[in-house]
């Protein structure tokens, strides 16, 4: 038989010590972000969509400073004047520069669209939240909230409401175009908190009495933050769309200042005779697009986590012959 070893009291200065304190385990968040940040630099679409991205903001912020001509200054010796070394894009009908007008445009659409995806997000996310959490009474207004406004015609409000705000800004442009462009990532996000609220951790917080917008806070949104990185993301490029086709018929940013889409409008018509009026701002319009669904298709692989498009592959053994 084996011998027991006797079990030793222990002293009164462990006692006072306490229990041991456990071996400090790395955290899962800083793995889990060197994971998403080694597929995002292993992703070619995410990296050549970000520099694209990157180099156009450079453009849109410091172009002005590359041209001494202003967007809404003519110069009237020069009308209709193709692209040269005094004016890189040309001038237009008026004598303006149309490199300074398209840096200014670009520039105005890129805040726009931030701003739009940035706001539409954080209600989407509170509102889907909220409604998956709480359930009950408050899941039936929200969603009912939510399948109202998927019904009106967003494009025809805003159309309708557009011209009597003009007092107001481009300010208030953005307000109109973020409310109308949240309700299908809410409804995405009330089925992922319906599903995380089961969870043991979620239980857990509830039984120590953790306040339910803490929680929704610092447990049911970290958890789909994946989801809204990537959809904020592909939100961008919908919002400068957006703010170009109400530009373009009139009812987004007003004269004198310009954006993508009132520079479309403007040289729409001169585009087969002047091209240089139409081409540079719809390349990159078209060029910002591309760059923006590079990076959403990227980073959607990037926080799958059965994604396998980022995967580095194995290798293949090769079996042994037998000899």
């Amino acid at each position: 038989m084996t011998a027991v070893p006797p079990t030793v009291p222990p002293t009164a200065a462990a006692i006072a010590e306490g229990p041991p304190s456990p071996v400090p385990e790395q955290a899962a968040p800083a793995g889990r972000l060197r994971l998403v940040l080694g597929r995002m630099l292993a992703s070619r679409g995410v990296l050549a969509g970000g520099a694209i991205v990157l180099l156009l903001f450079l453009l849109a912020f410091g172009g002005p400073f590359l041209t001494p001509w202003n967007y809404a200054t003519p110069d009237y010796l020069s009308i209709r004047q193709a692209p040269s070394g005094q004016h890189w894009f040309g001038t237009n009908g008026l004598g303006q520069d149309v490199f300074a007008q398209t840096v200014r445009g670009l520039q105005k659409s890129l805040v726009i669209g931030l701003l739009v995806a940035f706001f539409s997000t954080v209600v989407a996310s509170l509102v889907g939240a909220c409604a998956g959490y709480f359930g009950g009474w408050t899941d039936r207004a929200l969603t009912f909230l939510v399948d109202l406004m998927l019904v009106f015609p967003s494009f025809l409000i805003i159309t309708i409401i557009s011209p009597k705000l003009r007092g107001a800004g481009w300010i208030a442009f953005v307000a109109l175009l973020a409310a109308f462009n949240w309700m299908i990532t809410a409804r995405v996000v009330r089925s992922m908190t319906r599903s995380l609220k089961e969870r043991e951790f979620v239980r857990a917080a509830q039984f120590m009495g953790v306040k339910p917008l803490r929680i929704i806070l610092r447990h049911i949104l970290p958890n789909v933050a994946s989801f809204l990185i990537t959809d904020a993301t592909i939100a961008v490029g919908a919002a400068v769309m957006s703010e170009t086709a109400l530009s373009y018929f009139g009812f987004g940013v007003r004269a004198p200042d310009v954006s993508l889409g009132t520079l479309l409008a403007a040289g729409t018509d001169q585009a087969p005779v002047f091209p240089w009026l139409f081409y540079f701002a719809a390349g990159l319009l078209v060029l910002f697009v591309l760059a923006i669904n590079l990076i959403g298709d990227g980073l959607r692989d990037a926080l799958d986590p059965t994604s396998e498009g980022t995967r580095p592959a194995r290798k293949s053994r090769t079996p042994r012959s037998s000899k």
